[in-house]
């Protein structure tokens, strides 16, 4: 149909070819050039991380020769790839490659779970429970493990003879002189204490931890690395659950309370179901802490509970670093950890919906 009579058209201007790379083709699509500013820095980026790891397996299937022979980054181009370094320390009886990673697995994961559990546990009453140490209290009980680690070490006794000797003389004391001590701390003194353990030098401890477990027979025991890594990554875990607890609402908890659910019901089947986003992250963030530990596991075994990290830095011999030998290991050391994450990774986006649920 022709337009009628009179009638005036408007052609829009139709943007030029730079206008179209600026202009988004839709709403709530960002403009092509956007994209491919955005695009591009995330592929440049993700070559910046996969590259090493690329580098890891390329070195694993080199030879010496190859290795010493300068850069080469392409199999089949600039080397014969080679399972050499593989068999060796895979396949040769002479090598004790498993116990190692075995060592690794059952310390990272066993301290992880003991991690995860205690310090979420204390961070749920952190959140809820309204805490008010003496000041005076706390001062008594340091002074009381003074004196039982100063008369295990000058006098000889025993440590567990020690230990209730101390905690005993701590009963009598508060019990004596506790409605006298007005000085009292909050939740807030409690975490900042927490996480203040974590800016203590590692190196610092490690000689009293390795004193310790030499006295109480548990060095180069599994038991000895499984207490001192959960002990060590405890405030981590506290400090971050206490956040994720912290935004569930409270209204759903006082609802189960007044159905006649208990305080451990709650947390079970409401509260830790809400947080599993942050028991996920939480926990494979003490896994990795606790998988590449190393000073600790240097101090605490040597042979019956040695680690992969230990056994990694082993491999800088008399005869300088072997590389291929070391790619081999780190390969190994970094797959278990990328599994994991991939498998928990749907529960790290939920984690930013877990402050909108209400009741």
């Amino acid at each position: 149909m022709s337009a009628p009579a009179g009638t005036i058209r408007v052609h829009a201007p139709q943007p030029s070819l730079l206008g179209r790379l600026f202009e988004p083709r839709a709403l709530g699509r960002p403009a092509p050039l956007a994209r491919i500013l955005v695009y591009g820095g995330l592929l440049a980026w993700a070559l910046v991380v996969l590259f090493p790891m690329y580098w890891l397996l390329v070195t694993s299937l080199k030879l010496p020769i190859d290795v010493n022979e300068g850069p080469k980054y392409l199999p089949f181009v600039d080397f014969a790839p080679s399972l050499h370094a593989w068999q060796y320390l895979l396949v040769d009886m002479r090598n004790d490659t498993l116990r190692p990673y075995l060592n690794s697995v059952i310390t990272a994961s066993v301290s992880t779970l003991l991690a995860v559990a205690i310090g979420s546990m204390a961070a749920y009453a952190l959140s809820r429970i309204a805490y008010r140490p003496r000041l005076g209290s706390i001062l008594v009980f340091v002074l009381c493990l003074a004196a039982a680690v100063l008369a295990m070490v000058a006098l000889g006794l025993p440590w567990w003879l020690a230990a209730t000797v101390g905690l005993a003389l701590f009963y009598l004391v508060v019990r004596a002189l506790g409605h006298r001590f007005r000085k009292s701390l909050g939740n807030g003194d409690i975490l900042f204490w927490m996480i203040s353990q974590r800016i203590l030098p590692p190196v610092v401890t490690a000689l009293p931890i390795y004193v310790m477990f030499q006295r109480l027979g548990l060095l180069d025991t599994h038991v000895a690395l499984i207490v001192t890594y959960a002990t060590v990554n405890l405030p981590i875990v506290v400090w971050l659950m206490y956040d994720f607890f912290a935004s569930v609402p409270v209204d759903l908890e006082e609802s189960a309370q007044i159905d006649g659910a208990s305080r451990y019901r709650t947390f079970f089947d409401i509260v830790l179901p809400l947080a599993r986003p942050g028991l996920a992250a939480t926990g494979l963030l003490v896994l990795v802490l606790a998988w590449n530990e190393y000073l600790l596991a240097l101090f605490l075994s040597s042979a019956n509970a040695q680690t992969m990290p230990l056994l990694v830095a082993a491999q800088n011999a008399t005869r300088g670093p072997q590389w291929w030998y070391m790619s081999v290991l780190i390969v190994l050391m970094i797959l278990p950890v990328i599994m994991i994450a991939l498998a928990l990774q749907r529960f790290f986006t939920r984690g930013l919906l877990l402050g909108a649920v209400k009741g």
